[in-house]
C-alpha cells in the first residue's frame, strides 16, 4: 500500500505522469473513479474528433459532384455516428489500460481524496474506503463543463458536451451557448447532419473569441454561409424548459435587442471548471485561487510532496499541456533536470471545418505588448494543393517582430492546419527568424507551402500573390 508516487486521475495528465514515473524507476499507483484515459480520451478530444470526421465524410459525399463523382443522396445515421465515436473511445481506453499494465503501474478504481501524512483515501463503488501512502502525490483530477448560473444543466434539455455526444436522437434544432472550441466544433457537427443551429456568444468578437480577429471574422463568414446563425456580443437571459422544447431569451449587450429562439435542446459550451472540490485540499491547507490549485514552475503546491497538473491549475485547459506538465513534474520528482514549460509557445487547435490552429501572439496582442510588427498572410485560395483538394477556404497569417525577425505568432484557418502548426511551434522554440523560414524549402504542392509564402508576404517577397 506504499508507493513512491500516487497519481489521482488518469486523463492526459495523469496516465502519462504514471507511465513516465514508472520508466524512471518509481513504484507508481494511479487512481481513477471512471474510465482510464479521463474525459479527453472518453468524452473529449478523441470521441469528438470521431464525430467530426463522420460529419466531414457526410459533407464530402454531399459534395461528391464537385469532384466528378455521382452518388445517390446520402442519409446521416445519427446513431451509427454516435456508436462509432463511442467505439473509438473504448478502443483508446483499452490502449491506456495496456500501457499502464506494460509499465507495471498499479491501477486503483475509486474516488481519491487527499489525507494528512501523504495519504490518499480511495472509496470504491461499494462505498468501501482504503488508505494508500506515497512519498509524492500528483493531483490530476481534470475539469468538467462549467455551469452558468442562468443555464442549469439538466442533462435532457440543457446539456453539456458528454450528453451532446451520446444523445439517443438527433435534435431538429439546437442553441449552442459559447463559441469557443467546444461550441464551434459541436455546431459544425450538428449543422452538417441537418440540425438547425444557432450560436450565442457573450464576447463581441464572435466565434472563437480567443483567436486572432482575422480568424474569428473569416470563420464567422464561413459559418453564416453554411446557414448557422450567430449572435455575437449576446448574453443568454433565460431558458424556459417547461414546454416540449426550450425557449431561449437572449439580449444583445450593445443594442439591448432581445431575441427569442425556440429549439429542442440547448448545449452549454461555456468553458471548463476544475475538479477540485471534495478532494481534501482544505484539510491539508493546499492554497487555491478561484478554484485552481496554486503551484510553482515544477507543479509543487505549498504542501511538501503534493503536486498538481492539468485543468486543476492555471493555464490552458488542453490535453497536450497536461501531458507536458505531467512529464516535467515527474522528471523533477525523480531528480532529473527538466526545463520549465514555455507557456508562450503552446499550440491551440480547434477541429471544426475548416480547422483552426494557432500559437503565440495575436496581431492585437503583439501590438499591445509594444512590438513593431511585420504581418504576412497567404490565402489557401492561392494554393495549388488547396485548389486540387477542394479546400480553398482560409489562410495562414504569421506575425514577426520587425526589428529582429522573431516569429511572434501564427494563426491558421483551413484544411488540416492542425497538422501544420507543429512546424511553427518547433521553429519558434529554435528561435528561427522570418528570413530563415522563407529560405526553408517547402515541398510542392502542399498546404504547408502557405507557411513559407505567408512569411515571404511579411517581407515583400511572396511569389504567388
Amino acid at each position: 500500500m506504499n508507493f513512491d508516487l500516487i497519481v489521482i486521475g488518469s486523463g492526459p495528465g495523469g496516465y502519462p505522469a504514471a507511465i513516465r514515473a514508472a520508466q524512471l524507476g518509481l513504484k507508481v499507483a494511479i487512481i481513477e473513479k471512471e474510465s482510464l484515459g479521463g474525459i479527453c480520451l472518453n468524452w473529449g478530444c478523441i470521441p469528438t474528433k470521431a464525430l467530426l470526421k463522420s460529419a466531414q465524410v457526410f459533407e464530402y459525399i454531399n459534395h461528391a459532384a464537385d469532384y466528378g463523382i455521382k452518388v445517390a443522396k446520402p442519409e446521416a445515421d445519427f446513431t451509427g455516428m454516435i456508436n462509432r465515436s463511442r467505439g473509438v473511445a473504448d478502443g483508446m481506453s483499452k490502449g491506456v489500460t495496456f500501457l499502464l499494465k506494460k509499465n507495471k503501474v498499479t491501477v486503483i478504481k475509486g474516488f481519491g481524496k487527499l489525507a494528512r501524512g501523504k495519504k490518499v483515501e480511495v472509496t470504491d463503488d461499494k462505498g468501501q474506503t482504503t488508505t494508500y501512502e506515497a512519498t509524492n502525490i500528483i493531483v490530476a483530477t481534470g475539469g468538467r463543463a462549467r455551469q452558468l448560473p442562468n443555464l442549469p444543466i439538466d442533462g435532457q434539455k440543457i446539456i453539456e458536451y458528454r450528453k451532446a455526444m451520446s444523445m439517443d436522437k438527433q435534435p431538429e434544432s439546437m442553441v449552442v451557448v459559447g463559441a469557443g472550441a467546444i461550441g464551434v466544433e459541436f455546431a459544425y457537427f450538428y449543422h452538417s447532419i441537418g440540425t438547425k443551429v444557432t450560436i450565442v456568444e457573450f464576447m463581441e468578437q464572435g466565434l472563437v473569441p480567443r483567436e486572432d480577429a482575422d480568424i474569428s471574422k473569416q470563420l464567422g463568414r464561413i459559418y453564416k454561409k453554411k446557414g448557422i446563425k450567430i449572435l455575437a456580443n449576446t448574453a443568454v437571459e433565460t431558458v424556459d424548459t417547461k414546454g416540449a422544447g426550450c425557449v431561449v431569451t437572449a439580449k444583445n449587450r450593445k443594442t439591448g435587442k432581445v431575441t427569442t429562439i425556440n429549439c429542442d435542446v440547448v448545449l452549454s459550451a461555456a468553458g471548463v471548471s476544475p475538479n477540485t472540490e471534495n478532494i481534501g485540499l482544505e484539510a491539508l491547507g493546499i492554497v487555491t485561487e478561484r478554484g485552481l490549485i496554486k503551484v510553482d514552475e515544477f507543479y509543487k503546491t505549498n504542501v511538501a510532496g503534493i503536486y498538481a497538473i492539468g485543468d486543476v491549475i492555471a493555464g490552458p485547459a488542453l490535453a497536450h499541456v497536461a501531458t507536458a506538465e505531467a512529464i516535467t513534474c515527474v522528471e523533477k520528482i525523480a531528480g532529473e533536470n527538466p526545463s520549465p514549460i514555455d507557456y508562450g509557445n503552446i499550440p491551440g487547435c480547434t477541429y471544426c471545418s475548416p480547422e483552426i490552429a494557432s500559437v503565440g501572439y495575436t496581431e492585437a496582442a503583439a501590438k499591445e505588448a509594444g512590438y513593431d510588427i511585420k504581418v504576412g498572410k497567404f490565402p489557401f485560395s492561392a494554393s495549388g494543393k488547396a485548389s486540387a483538394a477542394g479546400a480553398k477556404e482560409g489562410f495562414v497569417k504569421i506575425i514577426f517582430d520587425a526589428k529582429y525577425g522573431e516569429l511572434l505568432g501564427a494563426h491558421m484557418l483551413g484544411y488540416n492546419v492542425t497538422e501544420m502548426i507543429a512546424e511553427i511551434v518547433a521553429v519558434r522554440k529554435l528561435e528561427t527568424t522570418g528570413h530563415e523560414l522563407i529560405k526553408t524549402i517547402h515541398p510542392h504542392p502542399t498546404m504547408s507551402e502557405a507557411v513559407m509564402e505567408a512569411a515571404a508576404d511579411a517581407y515583400g517577397e511572396v511569389i504567388h500573390l
